[in-house]
């Protein structure tokens, strides 16, 4: 070091130590800083589900048990969706008892879902009213009965299908990022398998003349009784599927569907993946639908789209086709106030280690969590809120 740049700098440290002793005899030179004062802004934290907001859920299946109960509010659900039930009707008996516990945890029923599969197959009961078969009219009934039941205790939407065969057979596991478990979905696989003897062959018509008997039938019921009734549209949505027809796998049936009965409570699940399955634009659906607030629950996922109907694959919310976070603004500029089910978790290493009546828990912390996320940002966003 020179000596010039040695005076240097003892003359700063000179003239800082000058300072600081000024400082302490009171004398404050200009560039001193002041004494801090706090003045904090008004807390905002992050916008919240509300009764003017959408609302979180996912599947519960046991609705009597608290541990499961536990877990669901510790990620932040409090609707539950069920999904685990017995035939039709669903009596008092069995309903009211349910409605307490989850009453007695902070906890309500957002949708009971009507028992489609079974054992392997269709429910045959349901069979009954899909296929116009002899007992379609006692089978119905036992529907009106549970509807009547369901808006007796406030429980708000009651949940349905209406396939001639589910398109599973063309479903396969392939690996996603990091060997997470995808859904692949390819017609390929399934479009020259026969028909099944027990479910028979059904035409476009045929079908839709039995949803609409139905639909006549039911949706004055869930009128009177304030609740609403969403079909699940197709998933996988294939033209066809065993031989018979799918009536649920296009925008303009999905119109078609809430056109036939103009009520309230006809309403449909909107399921962004399945409309980017279909080759629609999930914005464009969405709005069409929640514009006339003819959304029963919407499931929030998202997929790689190859070919309409025919060739996609399942993935995480975060990679997939879909803008989730503009299909959640959608909803909130809507006013949309009933569920979102962010469903179908990919198979995680995690999940492997617990035990399996966990359901995937962490797989649906993850999509709760990337779902929660958008609703905070659109409601902030939209509402300013």
């Amino acid at each position: 070091m020179t000596h010039a740049k040695q005076l240097s700098r003892r003359a700063m440290l000179h003239t800082s130590a000058g300072a600081l002793l000024a400082g302490a005899a009171g004398i404050s030179p200009g560039w001193a800083q002041q004494a801090y004062t706090s003045h904090p802004a008004s807390r905002i934290g992050q916008p919240q589900e509300g009764p003017d907001t959408p609302k979180l859920t996912m599947y519960m299946e046991d609705l009597l048990d608290k541990a499961e109960a536990r877990r669901l509010k510790q990620i932040g659900i409090t609707w539950v969706d069920t999904q685990a039930l017995p035939a039709q009707p669903w009596g008092m008996d069995y309903l009211q008892p349910r409605v307490d516990a989850l009453k007695d945890e902070g906890m309500r029923v957002a949708i009971m879902m009507v028992r489609w599969s079974f054992n392997g197959g269709m429910d045959p009961n349901m069979s009954q009213i899909v296929y116009a078969g002899p007992d379609r009219d006692k089978e119905i009934s036992k529907i009106k009965e549970t509807i009547v039941n369901c808006g007796k205790l406030g429980i708000p939407v009651v949940e349905y299908n209406f396939y001639n065969h589910r398109a599973t057979d063309g479903y396969a596991n392939v690996e996603g990022r990091g060997g997470a478990t995808m859904t692949e979905f390819k017609y390929e696989r399934m479009k020259d398998l026969p028909p099944i003897a027990v479910e028979g062959v059904h035409t476009y018509d045929q079908t839709w003349s039995n949803l609409e008997y139905f639909l006549k039938e039911v949706v004055p019921v869930a009128e009177k009784a304030g609740v609403a009734l969403s079909l699940h549209p197709n998933d996988p949505p294939p033209p066809m599927s065993r031989g018979s027809a799918q009536i649920m796998n296009s925008f303009s049936d999905w119109k078609r569907l809430i056109e036939t009965v103009n009520s309230p409570s006809n309403c449909l699940t909107f399921d962004c993946g399945v409309t980017r399955e279909l080759g629609e634009d999930p914005v464009v659906v969405g709005n069409w639908f929640a514009s006339r607030n003819r959304i029963g629950q919407v499931h929030f996922r998202n997929v790689i789209m190859r070919k309409p109907r025919e060739d996609y694959t399942e993935v995480f919310p975060d990679e997939g086709d879909n803008d989730m976070f503009e299909v959640m603004k959608l909803l909130v500029q809507n006013n949309y106030k009933r569920t979102i089910m962010p469903e179908h978790p990919r198979g995680l290493d995690a999940d492997k280690a617990l035990p399996k009546d966990w359901g995937g828990y962490v797989g649906w912390t993850y999509d709760v969590a990337h779902c929660k996320a958008m609703l905070q940002i659109a409601l902030r966003q939209v509402r300013g809120v």
